[in-house]
C-alpha cells in the first residue's frame, strides 16, 4: 500500500494544524503511522482511498475530521477554451482520454514533490501499475492549442523527461528507464500514443514518458494534465488531481475532447440514506442531526429530506459504491471510541480449525528439532520458481493479472524457493542456519497445506535431512517409505521422494549446486517439502 510523505510545515500550512495534532489525530482517520522523523511523517493509507495519497487531499480532509472546515468541497470550474481530438488509430490502442487545465499555480519544491508522489501513487492504486491508467502533467507555457492524441509510427523523435538528446519512440522503449520499466504495456502495437500540440511539439508519450518541453518547475503556474487509459477511471485519476491541485488555489478548467465531451466532471454524485439504514448496520441509534454533522466531517454534503437523508458524494470519491460505505464514514466521523461494546445474547463457543491445529502440532515439532519459523510471502515469480530451482514451468500456475512488481507475478505452488530466498538475504549471517514454514500453495486455483524446510552449513548432508523427515513423521505418526527421486533441484542420487499410502507426499534431499549457486549461496544446503 502507498506509503505518503507529509512535510509538517507544507501540511500546516494548507490545514492550520501543528506536528503534535496531526500524530496524535491522523490514525483516526484509518490510517497507519509507518515513521515519524523531525520534518516529515510517513502514513500508510488503504487502497481505497487513493484521494488520500497527497498533502492536498490529507488536508482536506482532517480540517473536515477536526471541524475545522465541514460539508462538501466546492469547485469552481470554467471552460478552458481548449480542444484535443483522438484519431481513430488510438481508440484500438489506448481508448480512454479525459484532460484538464489548472491556472494559476505557485509551486515551490514542497507541492512539486506531493505532485509527483499523487501521480505515482495513482499509477498504482488506480491505475494498476500504468496499464488501466497513466497520468500526464505539463507546463503549457510552451505549448499551442489544440492537442492530438494519435497512434505514431514508432521511429518518432523526441526529448523525453529528463534526457537532453532526442530519441525515436522505439529507442525510448530499449534506453530511456521509464520505457524499459513500461515497454511490455505496448509490445502488442505497431504503432504508439503519442500526445502533440498544434506546432507538433510532444506532450506525452502515454503511458511511458512525457516531453522535456512540458517539465514541471518552480516557475510553471499553468498545467495541462491528460489521463489516458483503457477503462472509465481516467476520470477518477483526473478528479483526484485536480481537486488536489485545487486545494493550493488552482484554478480548474474544462477541456473539450473530440468537440462533444467535456471532462473533468467534478459535480457531486447524490446518494440517499433511508430512515433506519444507519442503525440497522451499525447496532445502535443515532440523530438524523448526528448522522449529518458525521457526514459533514467527512467532507460530504449532506441535508434532511422527507424520510431520508440526500448526500452529495464529492467526485474525488471513487470508493463510494454503497450506502454500507457512507455508514463506515459516519461509524469513523462519530468515532470509534464512542462506540459501547456489547455481549451477544446467546452463548457461543469456538474451536480452531483442522488445519490450524495441524499446522501448531508441526510448528512445535520443527521448533523442537531446532529450526526457526519463517513467514515469507505467498506471491513470487516465475524466475525464482523455476528457472532458479533447474525446474520445468508447472501447469495450474494461478497468474497474477495485473502484478505491481516484477518480483510478485504468481501465487507460489512450491515454499522451498522462499525458504532459499531467505537464505539468501541472510547469508551474511553466521551459520548453522535452520528454517521451516507451514505454509499454503496453489495449484490449479486450489489451495494446498505444506511444510517445507532448509539448513545450511558445511556438514550438510542427505542423512541429517532424512532424519528430520523420520522425526516429523513419526511424531505425527504416520506411516511412509521412501524411494529415489528426479528432482532436479536436488543432487542426482541425494534426494528421495516420500510416499504416504503408496502416493507422492513430499521430497528431500541435498540442493543442487546450482541452484545454491543461483541464490548467491556458497555452502551446501538440505531441505524437504512435505503435502500435510
Amino acid at each position: 500500500m502507498p506509503v505518503i510523505t507529509l512535510y509538517y510545515d507544507d501540511l500546516e500550512e494548507l490545514s492550520g494544524l501543528d506536528k503534535d495534532t496531526v500524530i496524535k489525530r491522523i490514525p483516526m482517520m484509518g490510517c497507519d503511522i509507518e515513521r515519524i522523523e523531525d520534518d516529515h511523517v510517513d502514513i500508510e493509507f488503504f487502497p481505497n482511498r487513493p484521494d488520500l495519497y497527497s498533502t492536498e487531499g490529507v488536508a482536506r480532509a482532517i480540517k473536515g475530521f477536526l471541524d475545522i472546515e465541514t460539508g462538501l468541497r466546492e469547485f469552481n470550474t470554467s471552460s478552458s477554451g481548449i480542444i484535443i481530438t483522438r484519431d481513430s488509430e488510438i481508440k484500438n490502442i489506448r481508448p480512454y482520454l479525459a484532460c484538464a487545465v489548472v491556472r494559476g499555480m505557485q509551486f515551490n519544491s514542497r507541492s512539486i514533490e506531493s505532485l509527483m508522489a499523487l501521480q505515482e501513487s495513482l499509477h498504482w492504486a488506480v491505475g494498476r501499475n500504468r496499464k488501466k491508467v497513466s497520468i500526464g502533467v505539463h507546463d503549457m507555457g510552451n505549448l499551442t492549442p489544440p492537442f492530438k492524441y494519435i497512434a505514431q509510427d514508432p521511429d518518432f523523435k523526441f526529448t523525453p523527461l529528463d534526457f537532453t538528446e532526442a530519441l525515436s519512440m522505439r529507442d525510448i522503449l530499449e534506453k530511456h528507464p521509464k520505457g524499459i520499466k513500461f515497454a511490455n504495456l505496448l509490445e502488442k502495437f505497431e504503432k504508439y500514443p503519442l500526445i502533440l500540440d498544434a506546432n507538433n511539439n510532444v506532450l506525452s508519450f502515454p503511458p511511458i514518458i512525457n516531453g522535456e518541453l512540458t517539465k514541471v518547475t518552480r516557475g510553471t503556474t499553468d498545467l495541462f494534465i491528460e489521463v489516458t487509459g483503457l477503462d472509465p477511471a481516467v476520470s477518477i485519476a483526473l478528479n483526484i488531481v485536480v481537486a488536489s491541485l485545487a486545494e493550493r488555489g488552482g484554478m480548474i478548467e474544462s477541456v473539450l475532447i473530440d468537440g462533444k465531451i467535456e471532462t473533468p466532471d467534478i459535480s457531486p454524485g447524490i446518494m440517499e440514506l433511508k430512515n433506519g439504514e444507519v442503525e440497522e448496520l451499525l447496532g445502535f441509534k443515532l440523530t438524523n442531526e448526528e448522522i449529518i454533522t458525521s457526514l459533514k466531517k467527512i467532507r460530504y454534503g449532506a441535508q434532511l429530506s422527507g424520510n431520508s437523508i440526500k448526500v452529495s458524494v464529492p467526485a474525488y470519491r471513487s470508493d463510494i459504491l454503497h450506502n454500507c460505505d457512507l455508514i463506515e464514514d459516519i461509524a469513523i466521523a462519530y468515532g470509534f471510541d464512542k462506540i459501547k461494546p456489547e455481549l451477544p445474547l446467546t452463548s457461543m463457543t469456538g474451536r480452531s480449525h483442522p488445519i490450524s491445529r495441524s499446522r501448531d502440532t508441526l510448528n512445535e515439532i520443527m521448533t523442537g528439532l531446532g529450526y526457526l519459523q519463517v513467514m515469507p510471502f505467498t506471491l513470487t515469480n516465475e524466475r525464482m520458481q523455476f528457472d532458479m530451482m533447474r525446474r520445468e514451468k508447472a501447469k495450474g500456475i494461478t497468474q497474477i493479472l495485473y502484478p505491481i512488481s516484477e518480483d510478485h507475478t504468481i501465487v507460489r505452488p512450491t515454499i522451498l524457493p522462499n525458504l532459499l530466498e531467505i537464505l539468501s538475504i541472510n547469508k551474511h549471517r553466521e551459520l548453522p542456519q535452520r528454517i521451516f514454514e507451514a505454509g499454503e500453495v496453489v495449484l490449479d486455483c486450489k489451495t494446498y497445506q505444506r511444510l517445507g524446510c532448509v539448513a545450511i552449513h558445511p556438514q550438510a548432508n542427505f542423512t541429517e535431512i532424512q532424519a528430520i523427515i523420520d522425526a516429523v513423521l513419526r511424531e505425527r505418526r504416520i506411516e511412509y517409505t521412501v524411494t529415489g527421486s528426479h528432482d532436479p533441484a536436488f543432487i542426482e542420487g541425494r534426494c528421495a521422494d516420500v510416499l504416504i499410502n503408496g502416493e507422492k507426499a513430499g521430497v528431500f534431499g541435498e540442493i543442487h549446486p546450482e541452484v545454491i549457486s543461483n541464490f548467491g549461496l556458497e555452502h551446501p544446503i538440505i531441505g524437504f517439502e512435505l503435502e500435510l
